[in-house]
């Protein structure tokens, strides 16, 4: 039987985390803004709150929104391609196609596409199934100009997203091909694996090496790709660095390890034709915290 007694906020503390991940792409700042909610919650009398989920829900968007904004403002002079932040995931989530398009590292680098109150209007709506009206209520705007929204918001996704019509497990089979290929520094295997118009995304936060924009084309992501193999990176030898398969934002992904912890996180977005057509590299260290403490993303 549940405690009578129990705090509302813990219950629903993945929920907000959930959202607030989403809304801001890293898993620092949607830990700072669900602090900031239960900052908020505890202060507040609570005796006229009748949903606490929907209120709590209410709370962390708006704080999220105001921390989209002004962190919207430091990514424009960010050192070189803006990444989000990966979070470990279980493999299961993979079944899920929804939810994991939804944390995938290609959605949400969509999202920082949209304004502030598209992606807030988005993530309720599409992610979570929030209806107009409530979102409407949450964000203190009419249900109209939340509607507004939400179809901007929908259309710009539609048109950037991927499909893939074959089913999870074939989109699988593609990325771990395309990282063998990596791995094994088969540059033939690497090429055939590639889109024409693939794109590499390498975020090393100006404190690492990585290219300061994002490389186009099948060539120029095949060379990049196999000139670091094998070589020194971040301050790590090779034979100091190991390779891990594991699960980051609901996709197979690769974590490179040095002595000290990740040193890099590797994911890619599979095209209609099964070929990779982009590649997300992470090496800010700041962006690898999650993984070096082992945080899993919650459903």
């Amino acid at each position: 039987m549940r405690d009578e007694f129990e705090d509302p906020f813990e219950e629903h503390r993945n929920l907000l985390f959930a959202v607030a991940y989403r809304m801001l792409g890293t898993a620092a700042d949607a830990e700072d803004a669900v602090q900031d909610a239960w900052i908020r919650w505890s202060s507040k009398d609570r005796s006229d709150v009748a949903e606490p989920r929907a209120y709590l829900v209410r709370i962390t968007t708006n704080v999220a929104l105001d921390r989209l904004r002004s962190a919207q403002s430091r990514r424009e002079t960010y050192v070189g391609p803006w990444l989000p932040e990966p979070m470990l995931t279980s493999p299961d989530i993979a079944d899920n196609a929804e939810l994991s398009e939804s944390v995938s590292m290609a959605m949400l680098v969509v999202l920082e596409t949209l304004s502030p109150l598209e992606r807030a209007v988005f993530v309720l709506k599409e992610v979570f199934g929030y209806p107009y009206a409530e979102i409407a209520g949450a964000l203190d705007r009419s249900e109209a100009s939340v509607r507004q929204l939400g179809t901007r918001a929908r259309r710009h996704v539609e048109a950037r997203r991927t499909r893939f019509e074959a089913g999870g497990g074939e989109r699988r089979k593609v990325t771990e091909r395309f990282f063998d290929a990596v791995l094994g520094g088969d540059i033939n295997r690497l090429m055939e694996a590639l889109a024409p118009d693939v794109a590499l995304w390498t975020d090393g936060g100006g404190k690492v090496r990585a290219a300061r924009r994002v490389i186009r084309g099948a060539e120029k992501v095949g060379r990049w790709l196999t000139g670091i193999n094998g070589q020194p990176y971040a301050g790590v030898d090779p034979a100091d660095m190991r390779v891990r398969r594991v699960h980051l934002n609901g996709e197979p992904a690769l974590i490179v390890d040095g002595p000290d912890g990740p040193i890099s996180t590797v994911t890619a977005e599979v095209d209609g034709d099964g070929r990779v057509r982009a590649v997300h590299l992470v090496a800010n260290p700041d962006k690898l915290r999650a993984v070096a403490e082992g945080r899993r993303l919650p459903a």
